[in-house]
């Protein structure tokens, strides 16, 4: 199985390669590893590995908080296939995608940032849910006020989310993983840049519009 580790270590020479060691010599085949944060002797870094379905991810937190000054800020199964860019082979497909943009883009979601669910709902309270990807919840707890910008919390309940205003539709975008740490600054920027894109392709407001219609249309 593909699992992402969010681990904090000191930003020296021979931190990184001891990191690596230890992995590999639990049996982890690390594929990608992305530096999220660097200063005050810190660094913050995402690891991508492969890792036998059967062993137990204990292993691996024991192994790595032997290392003197490491720090496992979370173990999450991913689908983000290392070495690739999904987000282009996704905006590329929505471009002829027309009533199914908005629907694929939040489907794609989970994929791309290695969460749990995405939803879209009507930007006012009460919300009016328009598309959902397949593992959301029922009861989806959107904010009563859509922040201006795409912004990272905890709920109380639980789950980490991005919430995401987009503006020109008039709806509020969420998405959510339960398992992991919290979204990552750089992760919400990846978010926005996307959905900045998203927004300028053509017909996206037209074909957002019909979907919302149908969904207004279904009886609760």
């Amino acid at each position: 199985m593909l699992l992402r580790l969010r681990i904090g270590l000191p930003d020296r020479p021979g931190s990184l390669s001891q990191v690596t060691g230890v992995l590999g010599a639990v049996g982890a085949d690390i594929t990608q590893v992305t530096v999220l944060d660097r200063g005050d002797g810190r660094a913050l870094d995402d690891f991508t590995v492969y890792w036998p379905g059967s062993a137990p991810r204990e292993d691996l937190v024991r192994a790595l908080e032997a290392i003197e000054g490491v720090h496992i800020e979370g173990i999450w199964g991913t689908r983000e296939a290392p070495g690739t860019y999904p987000e282009l082979e996704i905006l590329k497909f929505l471009t002829t995608a027309g009533d199914r943009a908005l629907g694929t883009l939040i489907d794609s979601m989970p994929v791309l940032f290695s969460a749990d669910w995405a939803a879209a709902a009507t930007e006012k309270d009460p919300h009016v849910t328009v598309y959902a990807s397949w593992r959301a919840p029922e009861d989806i707890p959107f904010p009563a006020e859509t922040p201006a910008r795409p912004t990272a919390a905890t709920l109380p309940s639980g789950p980490h989310v991005i919430v995401a205003p987009l503006p020109p539709l008039a709806l509020t975008l969420m998405l959510a993983r339960a398992e992991g740490p919290a979204f990552h600054r750089n992760e919400v920027h990846r978010l926005t840049r996307i959905l900045e894109i998203f927004l300028t392709l053509p017909a996206i407001e037209r074909g957002a519009d019909r979907v919302f219609r149908r969904a207004s249309a279904r009886p609760f």
